[in-house]
């Protein structure tokens, strides 16, 4: 893994947090963008090498809507960029990791991407991701 890429937050109106997180990160949202597979809107913002990525649910049963029904907002996932998606998947695989998707899948931000399951991580949903060749 090269570095934490990003940390997703799921928020229940990005038209409340993205104001609140730019008054706090002291920098603006520098995109938004729907990701249709996930049935959610998101906004991103840079921290230094790192970006944070508010998830909005665009659909009443979708994933962060049932995440936060469950547990609220909040942190809802830590992503980590890696070189070669496939071959970190297999590797994982091999040492008793679960992965949510068997094969990467379209992701926000230009990002080919794979999801561990918590139950593996200590309760973090852990993403893997790759720029799109």
């Amino acid at each position: 893994m090269l570095k934490v890429e990003h940390i997703g937050i799921a928020v229940k109106s990005l038209t409340d947090a993205v104001p609140l997180f730019e008054k706090l990160l002291n920098t603006p949202c520098y995109k938004t963008e729907p990701v249709e597979s996930e049935k959610v809107t998101t906004a991103f913002f840079r921290q230094g090498e790192t970006k944070i990525e508010l998830l909005e649910s665009s659909d009443p049963d979708g994933v962060i809507a049932r995440f936060i029904d469950r547990k609220g907002e909040g942190m809802h996932h830590i992503a980590f960029e890696v070189a070669d998606i496939e071959a970190e998947m297999k590797r994982l695989q091999a040492e008793g990791f679960v992965l949510l998707n068997e094969t990467p899948k379209p992701g926000a931000d230009n990002k080919l991407v794979c999801f561990l399951h918590p139950k593996n991580t200590n309760g973090v949903l852990v993403e893997l991701c790759m720029e799109k060749p």
